[in-house]
């Protein structure tokens, strides 16, 4: 990654060399950030606990549950690109400020929604909530990396990213609490008697929460960034004598934006379906209020992997981490299809454990050496986040289709995919 220098003053202003001036120098930035990554992983996971609750309120069938997740990752696909732009235009700062403001006025139309008791408006105010949450992804990964060292970028991000899995840990664990343990048994269940107060509330209060945090992050006086001398610098690189003019030009990136697809749609497909599967008789035959108690594990390992992770990144490469881990989920998820009882159960939620590194890895490889196109190459990777509308969608026709054992095959391909990308996918061609 070309270099970067960054001021803290509000004027984009060349100050100092980022390489030359350490990590130590933006822990504020680097704590703000942590708070952000906890709070998009709060929300986004409280989508495992909404499909069920859902599921049981529209009597849905897996296929039309899972548009939850369409409908939440569906906003990556849609407004990546844009998101990059309104970033390039206003700076990290303020599109972490939009995001946060947009996110809140989502979750706010969970109250409305609610009381009409429509599925479409639910899934609409999911989407500009999903929009917000985009922005957040799109401003805080590339920013994260850019803070600091480039050799320490995925160990910095992994960090980061610990943080957001602190967040998709406690999301369940109160999302089962507050939501699931609201519905009643299923063969007594009147939709049309049941409060909307269970999903109201907690959103609401989310609203609050990221209006809050989006003031203290404006007045926050964090660094900028200055493209002057990346410009300069990406001027007399070899890709721009070689007359690369676009972030698509780059095969390691393309490349890892199918990394990115297959690691969400395969995280985010295992865990939407977390609470039906630790269901089954031949697993641990719970009902959802007690199912969802153990989705926090799945999430919970990632958070576990993550902090440790932070470490072993810097001191192996990140590549082959990567292809280690991403072999060991191939395998766990084979297991989740044969196996049953406690081996089935542990087994699934391990998979959280390995999957921990992949997207702090994944995205960092994808955009090294990309210079001046890092805001292009984010949002082309935050696009790609989009396998976490397609893929969970795919696993739900295929469990309506095959049952909820054999649908667990695509998350293996995924995996699969994944270490290829570690081996060699990640090697630029020239």
């Amino acid at each position: 990654m070309a270099a970067v220098t960054i001021t803290k003053s509000t004027k984009r202003v060349p100050q100092g060399n980022l390489e030359g001036g350490g990590e130590q120098n933006y822990s504020m930035a680097i704590s703000s950030l942590m708070v952000l990554f906890f709070l998009f992983g709060f929300i986004t996971s409280l989508n495992d606990i909404l499909i069920p609750y859902m599921k049981v309120i529209f009597q849905l069938n897996y296929t039309e549950a899972m548009l939850i997740n369409s409908c939440f990752f569906g906003a990556y696909f849609v407004m990546s690109i844009p998101a990059s732009k309104i970033i390039e235009k206003v700076g990290y700062k303020r599109g972490l400020v939009l995001g946060l403001l947009t996110a809140a006025f989502g979750a706010v139309l969970f109250y409305p929604a609610a009381d009409s008791r429509a599925y479409g408006l639910f899934l609409g105010a999911l989407f500009i909530l999903a929009t917000g949450v985009v922005l957040l992804q799109v401003a805080g990964n590339p920013y994260v990396s850019i803070l600091g060292k480039p050799e320490t970028a995925s160990g910095r991000l992994t960090l980061t990213q610990a943080f957001n899995s602190l967040g998709t840990t406690l999301g369940p664990l109160l999302g089962t609490h507050f939501i699931l343990k609201s519905l009643p048994e299923i063969d007594t269940l009147n939709p049309e008697a049941l409060s909307p107060s269970a999903v109201q509330i907690p959103y609401v209060l989310i609203g609050v929460v990221l209006v809050i945090i989006g003031l203290v992050i404006a007045a926050l006086k964090l660094p900028v960034i200055s493209r002057k001398k990346e410009e300069n610098e990406a001027m007399a690189s070899p890709q721009h004598l070689s007359g690369k003019t676009s972030a698509f030009q780059y095969s390691h990136l393309v490349l890892g934006a199918v990394g990115i697809f297959a690691y969400v749609g395969a995280e985010v497909s295992i865990g939407s379906l977390l609470v039906n599967y630790i269901g089954l008789d031949s697993v641990k035959g719970l009902a959802e209020h007690e199912a969802g108690y153990f989705v926090p594990f799945y999430w919970g390992g990632a958070m576990v992997g993550r902090f440790l992770g932070a470490y072993i990144l810097n001191k192996f490469k990140p590549a082959k981490v990567l292809v280690f881990n991403a072999a060991l989920a191939a395998l766990l998820v084979l297991i989740t299809i044969v196996a049953e009882g406690n081996v089935a159960l542990v087994a699934i939620l391990a998979i959280g454990f390995f999957n921990s590194i992949m997207f702090p890895t994944i995205f960092t490889l994808g955009i090294a050496g990309v210079g001046k196109f890092t805001e292009q190459a984010s949002g082309i990777m935050s696009t790609a986040i989009v396998g976490g509308a397609l893929l969970p969608l795919l696993q739900g026709v295929a469990t309506d289709m095959v049952g909820l054992r054999i649908a667990f095959i695509i998350p293996v391909f995924c995996y699969l995919y994944i270490v290829w990308y570690g081996w060699k996918g990640h090697i630029e061609k020239h």
